[in-house]
């Protein structure tokens, strides 16, 4: 995967059996959307609390290239988007 590949990942079409991390702030609206549309698919995920652990939201950054918007979605290592929904807000 070569950079700007990640942009083509559909982050709600992925299937079961990726490992999907998100970078989270708890009041977020759109973190919330894409953690129950994970849920809702029965997919597993981990979720970071961006806005309450620093080292968490460090990685964050990195990841994102300084992007703070959440939530920041990383499927199997590969950062793909910030944002939630088509286009992606958050």
């Amino acid at each position: 995967m070569g950079p700007g590949d990640s942009n083509k990942i559909d982050v709600e079409a992925l299937g079961p059996g990726h490992r999907i991390e998100l970078y989270i702030k708890s009041d977020c609206p759109y973190c919330a959307q894409a953690q129950a549309f994970y849920r809702s698919k029965g997919w597993a995920f981990e979720s970071y609390d961006a806005q309450r652990d620093a080292a968490v939201r460090r990685r964050m950054l990195q990841l994102s290239s300084g992007d703070p918007t959440t939530p920041a979605i990383v499927v199997d290592g590969t950062y793909v988007q910030s944002g939630w929904g088509k286009p992606p807000r958050g």
